[in-house]
């Protein structure tokens, strides 16, 4: 799953650098689900308000009908939000489930298994694409017998729904409402003049997700500039793939 695959947890002794993204609802979220969070709320905003600002320069929206339009706007935008963050919390919670039923299932699988090397091919199958651009081969088959001689004598934990999956669900729709604030704020403020509060809300989302890139370049240690610039880029191409298809 994409969550359980891209996620990097924390763990003890090797916390990361600090960052907005790492220190964002503290445990509730890891740093990767917080960033796309923040990404697919701003996605949803630049998707009404630059699709609203060209029906309004084309003049298909009359400028006298849009001039007192932001206030309905805010709450559009922040209702799909809210349903888009939702819908995303229960994601997560089956998500989480699911991914502990998927370990549950290698745990019998490698305590059932009739060699250790078929078992230690499982457990090399959900470990290498982590592992193998940072370790030989003879390191990872010395892991993984490990991990074999580990797991053989571990107790199964529990794989329904747990309290933490409901509060990284909670922490999804918070976040997402949250991130998208800060864009929405102009349409509230000048509810009168629609246009250029939808201008003013533009610059500030592409704002919002370039901070966001630009935390996610610190966390992992790389240009921050770079990767909040690509993030951003990424973001205006796909909101305007999306506006091409009819999105």
């Amino acid at each position: 799953m994409f969550r359980e695959r891209h996620r990097q947890r924390r763990r003890p002794g090797t916390p990361p650098k600090e960052t907005i993204l790492s220190s964002i609802l503290g445990e509730f979220l890891d740093p990767i689900d917080a960033l796309f969070t923040i990404f697919f709320s701003i996605l949803f905003a630049l998707l009404f308000t630059l699709s609203y600002g060209i029906l309004i320069y084309h003049g298909v929206i009359p400028s006298s009908f849009a001039g007192g339009y932001g206030q309905e706007l805010f709450v559009t935008i922040l209702g799909a939000v809210t349903a888009w963050g939702i819908i995303d919390g229960v994601l997560y919670v089956l998500g989480e489930g699911l991914a502990r039923r998927e370990r549950y299932r290698l745990l019998q699988y490698v305590q059932t298994s009739d060699s250790e090397e078929e078992a230690a091919r499982a457990i090399a199958s959900e470990l290498d694409f982590i592992l193998e651009p940072i370790t030989s081969d003879e390191q990872r088959h010395a892991l993984y017998h490990d991990i074999r001689a580990y797991l053989s004598q571990a107790e199964p934990q529990a794989v329904g729904i747990q309290r933490r999956d409901v509060a990284g669900a909670v922490a999804t729709v918070l976040l997402s409402v949250v991130a998208v604030l800060p864009s929405l704020l102009p349409l509230l403020l000048l509810p009168d003049n629609t246009v250029l509060a939808i201008h003013i809300s533009n610059v500030v989302s592409f704002m919002v997700i370039f901070a966001a890139g630009y935390g996610w370049g610190l966390h992992t240690g790389t240009n921050p500039w770079k990767i909040g610039l690509l993030l951003s880029s990424v973001c205006l191409a796909m909101v305007l793939v999306a506006m091409l298809l009819g999105g």
